[in-house]
């Protein structure tokens, strides 16, 4: 399927038309179904009342029966199709909603991430589109309740006009009862869904935190934390069902009022000789169809879901697309320019005005407290952000306007917690480098001192990642085996080697430094021998380059000392 954009599915209409065109077999089958069914239930009080008619008159009583018996099989046949259609094309839609989502997610990057927590974003993906993919029957049970209504008004008429003219007079008031609730649920369920995402990101943060919780002695804090939301919840969810409550009682009165004085004015009829009793018979179901929009209680609470979900769904989809362009990136050294780069995260400037050359082929240590922006300084260098202002370029090419095939084959990451994608401990060193070979993959082991420890499991390259038990160190060194597997001409790596000890860390910086001379490496740095023996040190301060030049002129500046000699835990990545 092609790419999903917001302005497909960022109104009910739109949503509607989306679901039409990607299960255009089922919803046709559902319409039909709808209609047989719609026209089965009309017939049904006529053919009844012609059966009555017809056993008091002692005549024609077979085909009466006969044609009430057809209605009644069709009707049990059209039940079973609308269930099975209303299913499968549910289904469908909900499907092509969480392909497009997950691609949207991971086409935003990093802009994504920081929009959506984690537990928020599987809320949508769950719970969001689930409720957005029923429309077309949400909308088809409405229809029908409509048409129903309508046919058993008519129906009234046609039996006798006084009938109509009764059921008439409740009309304005179920109007401004629908009207107030279906308002007041939407707003209910769109803030229960939004907490409900808050619960899930939070119980996300908790799991991934576990250790930490447990060293701690936080547990009982951290589940009241997890749980904050749950009060709100609960208050969000109780109103849902008052407001429902406080409209099914005020149908619920209406509905028999309504049907005993229809039933007595018809029975007047009968007794007036302008009704026949069979036809009084009829009534009863006619105006129990007229009656249908005082039972549309249930669907407009699914049209309130259907509301709801498709808000929480579009606001994914309004997310930028991540950076790239369409110009070809041609060959060069690796040389990055920084041109008043800025971005900023709400309100707050987390790189504000950066201007900085980077030369082809050196090593760039880039230093700082936590939260001055180290991380996203990498995350734009290599085109996994696009600043708010300013620009990028690489060799002379702005980052945010080149192809993202091409981008990527030439700046290559490794993080503090690297994901490990693939089957096999081979899969993820050969992750995004296709056509990858096992000598290939050995040797960017080999380089980041990984290749001794995948030996010694039992499968070696071949473990599947599943069996294979790595400490946070090996799980980085994989990262980094991963980041050299191609020879990019821009190597970052993001605090990649803040969980190896001092003498692997010196092990692996002496290997990239040997053989990756020549390339551009941008390093996120906590160690002061890091910072030593890179070419350039740029030292960030507040989103700012404070200063900018080799270890040994910057550590004239006491500040500068200062901060190189601070507690690991100044030095978390901004």
């Amino acid at each position: 399927m092609g790419e999903l954009r917001s302005r497909e599915v960022d109104t009910p209409g739109r949503m509607l038309l989306f679901s039409m065109r990607r299960a255009p077999g089922w919803t046709a089958a559902l319409v039909l179904s709808t209609i047989v069914g719609t026209a089965t239930l009309l017939l049904l009080p006529a053919a009844t009342a012609a059966a009555v008619d017809a056993a008091l008159a002692g005549s024609g009583l077979g085909p009466a029966l006969v044609w009430l018996g057809v209605l009644l099989g069709t009707a049990m046949l059209v039940e079973i199709v609308d269930t099975w259609a209303s299913t499968a094309g549910a289904t469908a839609v909900e499907l092509a909603l969480r392909r497009g989502l997950v691609h949207r997610v991971l086409l935003a990057g990093v802009a994504g991430r920081r929009r959506f927590a984690a537990g928020e974003l599987s809320s949508r993906l769950v719970s969001g589109t689930t409720e957005a993919s029923g429309l077309v029957a949400t909308v088809l049970s409405i229809a029908d309740s409509v048409v129903l209504s309508v046919g058993g008004l008519v129906a009234l008429v046609l039996i006798d006009w006084t009938l109509a003219l009764a059921f008439a007079v409740c009309v304005p008031v179920f109007a401004v009862i629908i009207r107030r609730f279906i308002s007041e649920a939407t707003e209910l369920l769109t803030r229960y869904q939004e907490l409900q995402g808050s619960l899930s990101a939070r119980l996300v943060e908790a799991m991934s935190g576990a250790r930490t919780i447990r060293a701690s002695g936080t547990l009982n804090r951290e589940v009241e934390r997890v749980l904050e939301p749950l009060p709100e919840l609960s208050a969000a969810g109780l109103a849902t069902w008052d407001a429902q409550r406080r409209t099914v009682w005020k149908v619920m009165l209406m509905a028999p009022l309504v049907e005993i004085a229809v039933l007595a004015v018809a029975g007047v009829g009968v007794a007036d000789g302008r009704i026949t009793p069979g036809s009084w018979i009829a009534v009863g179901g006619y105006v129990g169809m007229a009656m249908g929009l005082l039972g549309l209680v249930d669907s407009l609470m699914g049209i309130a879901h259907v509301r709801s979900g498709v808000a929480r769904v579009g606001e994914v989809f309004d997310l930028p697309d991540g950076p790239g362009g369409t110009l070809p990136l041609p060959d060069g050294p690796g040389a990055l320019a920084f041109r008043g780069v800025t971005v900023r995260v709400g309100d707050e400037a987390v790189l504000e005005g950066i201007d900085l050359d980077i030369p082809a082929g050196i090593a760039v240590a880039v230093v700082g407290r936590s939260g001055s922006g180290k991380s996203t300084f990498a995350a734009v260098a290599g085109g996994l952000l696009t600043p708010d202002h300013g620009q990028v370029l690489l060799d002379g090419v702005p980052v945010a306007e080149i192809r993202p095939d091409q981008l990527r084959r030439a700046v290559a990451y490794a993080f503090e917690r690297p994901a490990l994608l693939g089957e096999t401990l081979h899969d993820t060193i050969a992750y995004g480098s296709e056509g990858i070979g096992r000598d290939q993959v050995e040797q960017a082991a080999a380089r980041a001192a990984a290749d001794t420890f995948i030996r010694r499991l039992p499968q070696g390259y071949d473990t599947p990642l599943a069996q294979a038990p790595l400490s946070g160190g090996e799980v980085q060194r994989l990262g980094l085996a991963r980041a050299v597997a191609r020879e990019r001409r821009v190597l970052i790596l993001d605090d990649a080697t803040s969980s190896l000890d001092t003498a692997t860390e010196a092990e692996v910086s002496a290997t990239l430094t040997r053989l990756l001379a020549g390339r551009t490496r941008i390093l996120v740095a906590h160690r002061a021998a890091t910072a030593a023996g890179a070419d350039l040190v740029v030292w960030l301060h507040q989103g700012r380059v404070r200063a900018a030049g080799p270890h040994e002129r910057l550590c004239h500046d006491p500040d500068y000392r200062a901060m190189l000699g601070a507690a690991d835990d100044a030095w978390e990545v901004a």
